[in-house]
């Protein structure tokens, strides 16, 4: 047995920090003083202990390293998705697949989480009851029985890797046990070859479980002491192993002194903890006047590498804080952006270009480790949520707004193909006209009918004006005919300096039967119906019966015409004139109350009664032409 201050201190590594109290080397010479040879010691150890721990860690997980790539999941669509993680199932160790699939996992439940949303938010607009919305999706069953075929094959390696560390367990545990017997039964001859065995069978057994890394290799390398204390009887083989283990020991010091080169501190310390498995696993003990100066040499050399490991996570710490800072100030403009003067669709598009630079800001401005990123990263979303819930209650309103557009657009294309094929030109026509100008008024629809209703309304009212130009060109052949006709009539006409009524209404009868004639020379009506009046006022007749003669033309023309809205006017302007002559005599016959005790002589008296007879003269007049106008069928 060894003597208790001659233990190896690699032994003090996974103690409780009273067990790991460092004992002094006995008669150490140092001037050092002894409490803080001792507090540096202890902190060394501590350093170690930290470092152990990791490596009994990895040789747990060592099955579970992957070089499987990262891809850019998150800009995969849900298809995508499905596919990647199909393809991992199939190509790769269950083990090492963990990243990935939670990767995957978190870019499809956030971009069927957001699919979701809108379908639930358009089956609540739509009436319907939270409690009975349901939603499924091909993609979304192909992706969960992956899922759970993932979770099955994981839960059953597991189970298999637990069962296999406590098999290596008992393997180590009977292997020490072999060690504890050739120790207790030793034989000089074979002793030596055995225990080469021994050793070899140690290091073939594959991880334990970590929680007895430490002390299954504790309770080995005791013993691993014990046989070399013993192996007195061949002082040959002891030395030359003690020799060898040495030189392997200095090696491994020098190749972690190099580490402190390396500029990436993560790749420095996973070697480390490579150099300290193989320090515990492939190189043995070394003589007892070596064991502690070796030990220390190879600690201080670990505690540098774990101390700059530290010093660079402080540092990542400070440069979090800052990424962390400029996250919240870029949340922060997101949370205050103010939305209240977006009334129409540039506003909004504006807006969510703003919004987007500063999504771009907030990831330009770096990554952060999960533990430090989901507290920001919440209220980035809470902040983003905030905006999104505004956009979309405008355009929710926006797409009622459309869709009321849409029906009212749609109700113009039915009455524009109602009357595309119309014979009824003026009717037609106007009403044509009048659908064009409301459909410039009515504002968007939806945009994937905006084509297709515009194609309806647009071969609608060209199928229109197709015909009527059509038309139009065929009447202005035939009018131009009738007016060169209506021209040298009207010459004739122009001509006759006397004619009896007969004649005049035969001349009426004769203009009209040429046909309307065209707006562009509505000149020629005016001159005929000036020589019909003149010729009018050539006949023995009374000044009445010449302007009811005149009018009933007026009348007859319109007629003529078909000139509805016009007749219509007229009879209103005749009834106004009858109204304005009575306001005008009983006017007038208020002022002669006033010269009740003038003489019927007196030159007013005799001016206002004048005035009164011809008004009521003109009224006679009026009241004929309304009467006339009022028996016409129009």
């Amino acid at each position: 047995m060894l003597d208790k201050n001659q233990e190896n201190t690699e032994d003090q590594v996974n103690q409780t920090p009273e067990e790991n109290e460092v004992k002094p080397v006995e008669n150490q010479k140092t001037e050092t003083k002894p409490e803080e040879v001792e507090e540096e010691k202890t902190a060394t150890n501590k350093v170690v202990e930290e470092i152990e721990d990791k490596v009994a860690e990895e040789a747990e997980k060592d099955e579970e390293k992957n070089s499987i790539p990262m891809l850019a999941y998150e800009n995969m669509e849900l298809e995508s998705l499905v596919d990647e993680l199909e393809k991992l199932l199939k190509e790769f160790p269950i083990q090492q697949l963990k990243k990935n699939i939670d990767a995957i996992k978190n870019a499809f439940n956030s971009k069927f989480g957001a699919i979701l949303a809108e379908k639930k938010a358009a089956f609540l607009e739509e009436g319907g009851n939270s409690i009975d919305f349901q939603y499924s999706s091909p993609v979304k069953s192909k992706y969960n029985s992956l899922l759970s075929d993932y979770k099955s094959k994981r839960d059953a390696y597991y189970a298999n890797l637990d069962t296999q560390l406590k098999n290596n367990l008992e393997k180590r545990h009977q292997v020490i046990n072999e060690l504890k017997e050739l120790i207790e039964n030793a034989d000089p001859n074979t002793m030596y070859k055995n225990f080469k065995i021994i050793q070899t069978n140690w290091r073939e057994i594959g991880s334990v479980p970590r929680n007895k890394y430490n002390d299954t290799w504790r309770n080995y390398h005791h013993h691993v002491e014990r046989f070399y204390d013993l192996l007195h009887l061949s002082n040959d083989f002891r030395d030359l192993d003690f020799k060898n283990n040495l030189e392997e020991k200095l090696k491994l010091i020098e190749k972690v002194e190099a580490l402190e080169e390396l500029e990436n501190v993560n790749d420095a310390f996973k070697e480390l903890q490579q150099y300290h498995k193989a320090w515990k696993e492939d190189i043995g003990p070394v003589s007892q006047e070596h064991r502690e100066d070796v030990w220390q040499k190879f600690s201080a050399a670990s505690k540098k590498i774990h101390d700059k490991r530290h010093d660079y996570f402080r540092s990542l710490k400070t440069q979090h804080q800052e990424i962390i800072d400029k996250k919240l100030s870029v949340i922060e403009l997101i949370e205050n952006y103010d939305t209240s003067k977006n009334k129409k669709h540039s506003d909004w598009q504006k807006s969510i270009n703003d919004i987007e630079a500063l999504r771009k800001q907030y990831f330009d401005v770096g990554k952060l480790p999960y533990n430090k990123s989901e507290e920001v990263w919440q209220k980035f979303k809470a902040a983003t949520k905030k905006f999104n819930a505004s956009k979309n209650t405008f355009y929710k309103k926006e797409k009622n707004v459309q869709q009321d557009n849409l029906d009212k657009k749609n109700a113009l294309i039915e009455l524009a193909e109602s009357i595309k094929d119309s014979e009824d030109w003026e009717n037609a026509t106007n009403t044509m006209k009048k659908i064009q100008a409301d459909w410039k008024k009515i504002g968007h629809v939806p945009r994937k009918f905006s084509d297709d209703i515009w194609k309806r309304f647009k071969a609608a009212c060209n199928h229109y004006f197709d015909r009527y130009h059509n038309r139009q060109d065929n009447l202005n052949k035939e009018q131009q005919a009738f007016i060169e006709e209506k021209k040298i009539y009207l010459e004739e006409i122009k001509k006759v300096e006397k004619a009896t009524i007969e004649e005049i209404n035969e001349f009426i009868k004769k203009w009209r039967d040429f046909g309307d004639t065209p707006r562009s020379v509505r000149h020629l009506e005016s001159k005929f119906y000036k020589q019909i009046d003149k010729l009018l006022e050539g006949l023995s007749l009374s000044k009445d019966e010449i302007a009811m003669l005149k009018y009933k033309n007026l009348i007859d023309g319109l007629m003529a015409q078909g000139n509805v809205h016009k007749l219509n006017s007229e009879q209103l302007f005749v009834r106004k004139k009858i109204d304005e002559i009575k306001k005008e005599i009983q006017q007038l016959e208020n002022n002669l109350s006033f010269f009740s005790n003038a003489n019927e002589d007196n030159p007013l008296v005799v001016n206002v009664r004048a005035n009164i007879d011809t008004y009521k003269d003109e009224i006679n007049i009026w009241k004929q032409k309304l009467d006339f106008i009022k028996k016409m069928d129009y």
